[in-house]
């Protein structure tokens, strides 16, 4: 069955930038990313990334900013005094700064270090840059299905899977008796 808007996906995906660098990676975290396509909760091009895939499909796309985080706001940058950080802070172009705001917490990059102030960056750390994903479907449910899973997918994969639908396996469980829980 075909990814369609409003589909429940489990991916695995690795990203990168234009020089290779990789900002992300979903196996390395051991953990999927779980979404229903369609929805504004990811960028948009990644949605798009998983349309017409199947269970156990994989695809490499690379976004450029509009598909993305966006281009570079200009008035996403603020001058801010050293004075409101502590006696002890390291200023350092390049790092990401956390604080709370008018508006809440915020996070920001130091741009530029001056005498008394600082400029911050308040766009996201990969606006304005074209981006790579892989991605690969570990499972995927029309809307009021359960997760579509395969006997070809991994251990760790239909692991996942069975503990989310409640099955009583665990990491020392064999790949056959996950396969059986699912399937009873």
């Amino acid at each position: 069955m075909k990814v369609e808007n409003g589909f429940n996906v489990k991916v695995h995906y690795k990203g990168t930038l234009a020089d290779g660098t990789e900002f992300d990676n979903s196996r390395k975290r051991g953990q999927t990313l779980d979404f229903e396509v369609g929805t504004p909760n990811l960028i948009q091009g990644f949605n798009k990334a998983v349309l017409g895939l199947t269970t156990g499909q994989s695809r490499t796309v690379t976004l450029a900013p509009d598909e993305a985080y966006g281009q570079i706001n200009p008035e996403a940058f603020q001058s801010v005094p050293k004075v409101q950080f502590g006696s002890d802070f390291v200023f350092e172009v390049g790092a990401a700064v956390m604080g709370q705001g008018p508006q809440g917490p915020f996070r920001a990059t130091i741009h530029e270090v001056r005498d008394s102030d600082v400029t911050l960056d308040f766009n996201h750390p990969l606006a304005g840059k074209d981006l790579t994903f892989e991605v690969e479907v570990v499972s995927a449910a029309a809307p009021g299905q359960t997760n579509n899973w395969n006997a070809k997918m991994k251990k760790a994969e239909l692991l996942e899977i069975a503990s989310g639908q409640g099955l009583s396996v665990n990491t020392k469980s064999t790949k056959a008796q996950i396969i059986e829980a699912l399937q009873a």
